[in-house]
């Protein structure tokens, strides 16, 4: 797996996009990459939370267009890479554990959905972000028309992606799309920060919230409020949450802390 970097410490898995010479622009071989990390952070029960990042000083430049000029001209073929896409994009959004996105430099195209595909973004200083899909004649991809709008809302969505203007780090933490803005030599260990402590966090009670967030949207009041009564049901009766109640009552540190700053 060149065109990535994976690595797995303390429970948290950590995948760079390591084609730096082209400002880690997303090529077939990156994406079968991703495939299969996805699939091992999915399967792997001693891996708790993911990092995604990007090597070089830029998180992704988006699609590689040298690489689509192979089947510009074959309808077909562009079809099924994005339903290869689709194929590791949608668990990674559905991910039952924590995605974090640590973003350095662009993340443009398909590197913004991509970054959007986490559960949260932490941004550099000099992170940009652009739906730049406009600018080449393209629709919106890597699930940014699925993403963008439950972040940022329908209207400011149309307008990023009808516009393909460049957001930097500081409107993007404005807008929701990003956490928090730190240095750009903090950004790695900020993010490996976030993920340890969400790692330490109650694997069931963040499935269960984080597939509740996800589909509320798509629910009304009496369904979101079933989803919350089964939900806390199940978490009642969790090891972690006896323990986390026994810390508290007995006056020890909780197993789960959010980092401080």
């Amino acid at each position: 797996m060149d065109s990535i970097e994976f690595s797995v410490a303390e429970g948290v898995a950590t995948v760079t996009l390591n084609r730096p010479e082209h400002k880690n622009a997303i090529d077939r071989s990156m994406t079968e990459a991703m495939a299969s990390v996805v699939e091992q952070v999915r399967r792997d029960e001693a891996i708790r939370a993911l990092v995604i990042g990007g090597a070089g000083g830029a998180f992704s430049a988006g699609g590689d267009i040298k690489a689509m000029l192979a089947d510009r001209d074959n309808p077909e073929a562009r079809r099924a890479r994005m339903r290869f896409h689709h194929a590791w994009l949608k668990p990674l959004i559905e991910l039952d554990k924590p995605v974090i996105a640590a973003v350095d430099g662009a993340a443009f195209g398909a590197g913004f959905g991509l970054a959007l595909a986490a559960d949260l973004i932490v941004a550099s200083e000099r992170a940009k972000f652009c739906m730049a899909f406009m600018k080449v004649g393209l629709v919106p991809d890597f699930a940014a028309l699925y993403t963008l709008p439950r972040v940022v809302g329908l209207a400011r969505a149309k307008e990023i992606m009808f516009s393909a203007r460049v957001i930097d780090a500081a409107e993007a933490v404005a807008l929701g799309i990003a956490l928090e803005v730190v240095a750009p030599d903090a950004l790695d260990a900020r993010a490996a920060a976030i993920a340890h402590s969400l790692a330490g966090a109650s694997s069931e009670a963040f499935a269960l919230t984080k597939r509740a967030l996800n589909g509320s949207q798509l629910n009304d009041l009496s369904t979101m409020l079933e989803i919350e009564y089964m939900g806390q049901g199940v978490a009642f009766s969790t090891d972690d949450h006896h323990a986390a109640i026994d810390a508290f009552l007995n006056k020890r540190a909780p197993a789960f802390r959010w980092p401080e700053d």
